[in-house]
């Protein structure tokens, strides 16, 4: 293989920058919400998910009974990594479908009859999720 066979690198990158530009959508500074409060093997907390004005979810934050606990963190770093990538692109369905099945503890029966059994928190809030707002589309 030549030297002109070889893919010109700096074009590459250049051409992918361009065709890869997101626009966060933030959410206003008054919006709706819904809080949810859910508990997966004993484990209790809340749910809330920031609404954009058209009803589709913009952000999300869980808040576990134990703060300060690791558990807790770890909830929180998840949260505001989903959404940022809700709100530079990623739709509901994409993230739910990456985060539904996570199997981490706790894991196990939940309060919810939609959900019996949730194998990780991140699981069931993808669940929760899908089923509460996977019929809206932003388009």
């Amino acid at each position: 293989m030549g030297k002109d066979d070889q893919p010109n690198n700096e074009t590459s990158a250049q051409e992918a920058s361009s065709t890869m530009i997101a626009t966060r959508q933030s959410l206003p500074d008054t919006r709706s919400s819904v809080t949810h409060k859910f508990s997966v093997a004993g484990h209790e907390g809340y749910l809330t998910v920031g609404l954009h004005p058209d009803g589709s979810p913009g952000e999300i934050f869980i808040k576990m009974s134990k703060a300060g606990s690791t558990l807790s963190g770890m909830c929180q770093a998840f949260t505001r990594a989903f959404s940022l990538a809700m709100q530079y692109g990623l739709t509901l369905e994409d993230a739910c479908r990456r985060f539904t099945g996570m199997r981490f503890e706790p894991m196990g029966a939940t309060e919810n009859p939609d959900i019996p059994e949730a194998s990780s928190i991140i699981d069931y809030v993808a669940r929760y999720l899908e089923l509460t707002f996977g019929q809206i589309d932003r388009d």
